[in-house]
């Protein structure tokens, strides 16, 4: 029952890791300039927008390692 629970979450979270990369701007603006990206920047270089997405997207990556890493560990040991 742990396993198909850590495999769900291990799936989803891998999808929305995915999402918030390509959410991320790149050299040519990428995607997030679609939801206010460039508006207002301040001074830092980065708005809310962007640094609330880098925020997101680092938390999505710890869950989805943990999840996998516990996975891992729980099928294959």
């Amino acid at each position: 029952m742990l396993n198909a629970i850590l495999l769900v979450l291990d799936v989803v979270s891998s999808g929305f890791l995915i999402l918030f990369v390509l959410l991320h701007a790149g050299r040519g603006g990428g995607l997030s300039d679609m939801f206010g990206g460039q508006m207002g920047g301040s001074m830092a270089g980065s708005t809310v927008v962007e640094r609330n997405l880098d925020r997101i997207t680092i938390v999505t990556a710890l869950v989805f390692v943990f999840s996998t890493v516990v996975l891992a560990l729980r099928v294959g040991g």
